[in-house]
């Protein structure tokens, strides 16, 4: 698997799923472009220490070579500036990745549509899809330019879960369901041309905010596993740019033009692991800490909120309808929680 020669821009770059992809295609040896508001110049999130520079660095220290670029994607002219510097520098873009996010303090988890704050929601709205349709807008012209007679890009837009049911809060369903909706789109308008356009999801992210939140390291990380259980299943950031990155080589990537795609079953295809060497498949997970819930006679609320969840996850898959009876059914036995509503 070798990415040698490609031209790769992975937009939100600084930490997460974003930092994790552009690392990857950098072991796989390709130029990536990394870009983010959060520099060494100045960052918009004085909590956090990541920064585009970092990023670049990781992708060079892999075996590519990363340039860190400083890009507001709500801003047309900065994403168009952007372009013309691929444009100029490389003359082409074989692999664009869409992670821009930046909607973590902005979502009001436990509230109803009807308490929400609007405003707050736009602004969320605006940072993960205007963004996502502002970059794509300007992406996709260079990489039709660039692989018109060549085996053709790829563009992953990255999301949270590939179902079609509720994600529990209004604002933060619609960033990931509108972007799922982007790459189907995109695939549909570029069908008579060599690229590929799917969504991908991760699976339970041990981001860097992720670790401080349970107050480990990447080196300690099963340490919180007394705190959260399900944390055992957990995966770095590199393990789904690892599989972007392969999916970035198959010469049958094109079969899943459109498609919302996870981690966990890329992983299995293309026999990839993570950096520990685990293969973490976080729908199996979920499937069997479900079934040892609906055989539980005590509940906790904790096993009751995961229900909730998962019954929302698996609406409009007819493959689950039983077993989203039997969640309904136990549901309404033990008392449904609040989330669940």
């Amino acid at each position: 698997m070798t990415l040698r020669g490609r031209v790769a821009l992975v937009a939100g770059a600084t930490r997460g799923a974003g930092r994790g992809i552009a690392r990857a295609l950098g072991e796989a040896g390709a130029t990536v472009y990394c870009t983010g508001r959060s520099s060494r110049l100045g960052t918009v999130d004085p909590k956090r220490p990541e920064t585009i520079e970092g990023t670049a660095e990781l992708v060079t220290a892999a075996g590519g070579f990363g340039i860190p670029v400083r890009v507001d994607h709500t801003d047309e002219s900065a994403v168009i500036s952007l372009f013309q510097r691929v444009r100029a520098e490389h003359g082409k873009l074989d692999i664009f990745i869409n992670d821009i996010w930046g909607g973590d303090s902005l979502t009001e988890w436990g509230k109803s549509f009807w308490e929400v704050d609007v405003q707050q929601g736009f602004a969320m709205m605006e940072r993960a899809i205007h963004t996502h349709i502002i970059t794509s807008r300007h992406g996709v012209p260079l990489m039709l330019a660039s692989n018109v007679d060549r085996d053709g890009g790829l563009i992953v837009e990255l999301t949270d879960g590939a179902f079609y049911g509720y994600r529990g809060q209004l604002f933060y369903d619609l960033c990931k369901m509108s972007v799922i909706r982007l790459a189907y789109a995109m695939s549909v308008e570029l069908a008579d041309r060599p690229i590929t356009a799917v969504a991908v999801t991760p699976g339970f992210l041990r981001s860097e905010a992720v670790l401080d939140h349970f107050g480990v390291t990447e080196e300690n990380w099963r340490d919180a596993i007394a705190q959260d259980p399900h944390f055992a299943h957990s995966e770095t950031p590199l393990l789904v740019g690892r599989v972007i990155a392969a999916l970035a080589t198959d010469p049958d990537a094109p079969k899943r033009c459109g498609q919302a795609l996870t981690c966990w079953d890329l992983a299995r295809h293309y026999d990839i692991t993570d950096v520990d060497g685990r293969q973490p498949h976080w729908d199996e997970h979920l499937d069997t800490a479900v079934e040892a819930i609906l055989e539980s006679a005590a509940p906790s609320a904790d096993d009751l909120s995961l229900l909730a969840i998962r019954k929302h996850q698996i609406d409009f898959d007819d493959g689950r309808a039983a077993q989203r009876a039997r969640i309904d059914a136990f549901l309404r036995q033990h008392g449904s929680p609040s989330q669940s509503r």
